[in-house]
């Protein structure tokens, strides 16, 4: 007998569908099913679906989904999936751009930069969704995201908007200290002043950079691992000789050490594995324990209900 909140859900604005690969939704391009999958139309669509989902029932977000490992067995409970919608962007003012959770880091940065505004540039490296980068603090080229966010808009199991200020948040390297079933839904990110041909140069140039040093035309989730204090994971692992060291489909990027590149036919299984190794190997060699970036979550198989 289908659930109530099932049906309900499914006349909602927004596509609902039961039992789908996430593999499609994932830059990893691996994943088992998940049980249930909703992409919101908006903001208010989510304020609509969240209260009818039993509190029993596990609530997982995923945007560009490239900052996540999702284990063969897939996810019970409903996936919310942001990627391709909840991309609003606008100028709020002068200096102030509002992006919705959906939206990606680029469009972000581009978006930022044609509006003469300096500060977001950095965001044009950075491969996932607005939602992912605030709940991470994802950065890169030596900038972060909490640094240029003034407010964010959370939504909570319950279906409320709340807004808050950054300064309300604990925010560390990679780390934002969320409360349980809160999730973002859009920022807002105080910019300066600039000059949108500088800019657009500066996302060029950055790219560049990026293309030069890392594999961006492969299967990858990006950096796989944190850096350690006073260290970076890609060394480390690259000193360990792995570049090129594959288990199944998957392998360590011979350009960057740090990326690990589904070859075409890789499982999660393989990727999962490959994670546990390198961090042996660098823990064997140089004492040193990785701690992953990457978010692995799920179930081992469909008669396993293990999640990390």
């Amino acid at each position: 007998m289908i659930e109530q909140w099932i049906k309900d859900a499914k006349n909602l604005p927004g596509d609902f569908a039961e039992n789908v690969p996430l593999s499609k939704f994932t830059s990893w391009r691996v994943g088992g099913i998940g049980e249930y999958v909703y992409r919101p139309q908006s903001v208010t669509d989510l304020q609509q679906i969240l209260p009818l989902v039993p509190a029993e029932t596990p609530i997982t977000w995923l945007g560009l989904g490239s900052n996540t490992l999702i284990r063969d067995g897939g996810l019970s409970g409903l996936v919310i999936v942001t990627q391709s919608r909840l991309n609003t962007i606008q100028l709020i003012d002068d200096c102030t751009v509002y992006a919705e959770a959906g939206s990606s880091c680029a469009q972000v940065a581009r978006f930022s930069a044609r509006h003469h505004l300096t500060g977001a540039e950095f965001l044009a490296g950075v491969p996932g969704t607005m939602g992912g980068a605030l709940a991470m603090n994802a950065g890169c080229f030596g900038a972060e995201t909490w640094q240029q966010v003034s407010h964010v808009t959370l939504i909570n199991r319950q279906g409320q908007l709340i807004k808050k200020m950054s300064s309300d948040f604990k925010v560390g390297y990679r780390t934002v200290l969320l409360p349980n079933d809160h999730w973002f839904v859009a920022t807002s990110m105080q910019l300066q002043q600039g000059h949108k041909e500088h800019s657009l140069a500066k996302i060029r140039e950055l790219l560049d950079q990026r293309s030069n040093t890392q594999p961006t035309g492969e299967h990858s989730c990006g950096s796989v691992f944190r850096n350690p204090s006073g260290d970076y994971a890609g060394r480390l692992i690259e000193t360990s000789g792995l570049k090129g060291y594959q288990v199944g489909g998957a392998s360590v990027s011979n350009k960057h050490a740090n990326f690990i590149i589904n070859k075409g036919q890789a499982t999660a299984k393989d990727i999962e594995q490959l994670v546990m190794y390198v961090q042996q190997q660098v823990l064997n060699n140089h004492g040193v324990l990785l701690q992953p970036e990457v978010k692995i979550i799920g179930y081992q198989n469909h008669e396993q209900t293990c999640e990390s």
